[in-house]
């Protein structure tokens, strides 16, 4: 990659700057050992939850907020955002930083528990849309619940397609970059789904579902 390329991704993921709010939860994730979204990542994902008009969002993979933040300012006002995570503990530092952010305590659901077992219990066709960033080797799995999930014309992403740029080398072949080469043929060639691949920071997979 040239040098100009680098300093026009480096300029394009700090575009949009982040406040206090979300800077402390950035910090909480670093704290906590996670890697949260990138800002450029958190932009994207605030402008198609504007774009999409979303009332309803599901988000697998809590962190300690910080994604949840930027979707929540680009859902409607009176938008929830129902987040899943398997560490009790991320969920209360997700709450205080929505908190923080100034989102009152009923925009926001949290759910204890794997992401497998708590998508089968939500409500078919509800969603605008679908947000994953969790267990990598899970990510075909939760397209098939996103597929279920989703209104017609409603959006599913995934963060971290590229891991790092194994997933982009056939010649790596450990379990999480199968699996992510895996996820990206099934979208670009589902019938079902309007496709993209955007590359902020470690890549972020998206499709609409067709109606």
């Amino acid at each position: 990659m040239t040098g100009n390329r680098q300093a026009s991704w480096a300029f394009a993921d700090a575009f949009v700057a982040e406040d206090d709010a979300l800077i402390r939860a950035r910090a909480r994730a670093h704290a906590a050992g996670l890697r949260p979204v990138s800002p450029g990542t958190g932009a994207a994902l605030r402008l198609l939850a504007a774009a999409g008009d979303a009332k309803s969002v599901v988000e697998i993979g809590t962190g300690t907020g910080v994604s949840g933040i930027h979707l929540l300012r680009g859902m409607r006002a009176d938008g929830v955002l129902t987040t899943v995570d398997t560490e009790p503990d991320r969920l209360q530092l997700a709450r205080e930083a929505y908190r923080e952010a100034g989102f009152a305590a009923n925009r926001s659901r949290v759910i204890p528990g794997r992401a497998l077992d708590v998508l089968p219990r939500l409500t078919d066709g509800g969603y605008d849309l679908v947000f994953c960033d969790a267990d990598r080797l899970e990510y075909v799995d939760y397209l098939d619940e996103a597929l279920r999930l989703l209104r017609p014309g409603g959006l599913v992403c995934f963060e971290g397609a590229f891991a790092r740029g194994r997933a982009l080398d056939a010649a790596h072949q450990d379990p999480e970059s199968v699996r992510l080469r895996e996820l990206m043929r099934a979208v670009r060639d589902s019938p079902r789904l309007a496709p993209v691949l955007l590359p902020t920071d470690d890549g972020l997979l998206c499709a609409v579902r067709r109606k």
